[in-house]
């Protein structure tokens, strides 16, 4: 069973956290989008609140195990200050004696950040001697880095295995409760909706949910390959060659199953992916040879949002096409719309990281869903029902 950061006794104690402070920079090196630092907030406030010291760690972006200023966390740092109002301690070597150093200089209700902890080759290696030291800033340890939980670096799994007690934080908690927990019972109809390019990476996701869903829609660039195993023309529509006939079997098993899988019935349509206004709507079977389709019609619009109405709990991951480009967002922004309703009806939306956060976040509608999942490759994983390697070194 994995402990709860709730189940410790933290006072006057080092907390080593490991978080997930993989945000976007802009060009002047600032924080453009504090999302994932405001998500762990409510863990390291928890901390303070009952008189621990804090000491985070995480990675930002891919240095490749050098150090590169441009993926500092100083202006993190510098947001995280701002957000819990309160002056933070930096150290540019995680494994210093400086850094320990500083560590263990705490006084209770204070905060140490790390720095990227990428710049280090042993990081993602999960080496051991690296490990070791990171280990030595804190008493006791906690992971609320959902966003790399399926990754097995030495924060997530060879730190851990240094300490007796370690647990998970509060955002990872909220994050298995909705994504793991909350579809063993849950509220139904449920209803799975995919989007985004690639199949490959959503196998295990449909293959999951064939086992707990009614209803499968399928929008995206990946709802072609789809299309193409039914034998519809998709111009010059995204397609994956190497998965037509794997849609084709999940097809036939989605039939032997009763699980309905919903396709688009109408595209709007551009000439490439640099089109700036829509063409259309066509008939998904009067779609010209020359365009592709790069979002839904109205006509499938409705039909989703009605299925999202008449379901009990719906888990979204992938847009509906090239929200992006403002022509072609009606219809992400429509399926976020429908989940917001069935949230205020009393259903359960969830959304599963990736762009389908980036897409209700560009339309202010995050706050209407039931969770906004952090991880894109994790709460996928998780959804399949597959093994995470920084929980699984937490289970006692």
């Amino acid at each position: 069973m994995i402990r709860s950061i709730n189940t410790f006794d933290i006072r006057e104690k080092n907390i080593l956290i490991r978080v997930d402070f993989n945000v976007p920079l802009d060009e002047k090196g600032l924080v453009e989008d504090n999302f994932r630092i405001r998500s762990a907030l409510p863990t390291i406030k928890h901390c303070l609140e009952l008189g621990a010291s804090v000491i985070l760690m995480s990675h930002l972006g891919r240095p490749g195990g050098k150090n590169n200023p441009e993926l500092s966390l100083v202006s993190v740092g510098e947001e995280l200050a701002e957000l819990l109002e309160m002056p933070i301690k930096f150290s540019y070597d995680p494994i210093s004696e400086d850094a320990l150093d500083t560590s263990l200089g705490l006084k209770p209700g204070e905060v140490h950040l790390l720095e990227n902890l990428r710049f280090h080759p042993e990081e993602e290696a999960n080496d051991y001697v690296f490990s070791s030291q990171l280990a030595k800033h804190g008493q006791i340890y906690i992971n609320d880095a959902f966003g790399t939980a399926h990754r097995a670096h030495a924060s997530n799994v060879g730190v851990p295995a240094q300490f007796k007690h370690k647990g998970i934080g509060l955002l990872v908690d909220k994050e298995i409760e909705y994504l793991q927990r909350a579809l063993k019972r849950p509220s139904r109809p449920v209803t799975l909706i995919l989007g985004g390019a690639k199949i490959g990476s959503k196998l295990g996701l449909i293959e999951s949910f064939l086992d707990k869903a009614e209803t499968i829609i399928i929008g995206g660039g990946m709802a072609f390959t789809f299309l193409k195993a039914n034998g519809v023309n998709i111009g010059h529509s995204l397609l994956d060659e190497t998965m037509v006939s794997t849609a084709s079997r999940l097809m036939e098993k989605a039939r032997q199953k009763n699980v309905q899988i919903e396709l688009p019935v109408d595209v709007m349509c551009g000439a490439n992916l640099s089109a700036s206004s829509p063409l259309g709507p066509y008939h998904i079977h009067e779609m010209p040879s020359e365009l592709m389709g790069l979002d839904i019609g109205p006509k499938t619009i409705e039909k989703f949002t009605s299925l999202c109405a008449q379901s009990g709990t719906v888990v979204w991951n992938g847009p509906m096409g090239l929200f992006e480009i403002n022509g072609f967002g009606t219809g992400t922004m429509k399926i976020a719309v429908a989940l917001e309703s069935l949230v205020e009806k009393g259903g359960t939306a969830i959304v599963g990281g990736g762009d389908s956060v980036s897409a209700v976040k560009k339309y202010g509608l995050s706050q209407g869903m039931s969770h906004v999942s952090t991880g894109g490759g994790a709460s996928l994983e998780l959804l399949s029902g597959n093994t995470m390697p920084a929980l699984q070194i937490l289970e006692q």
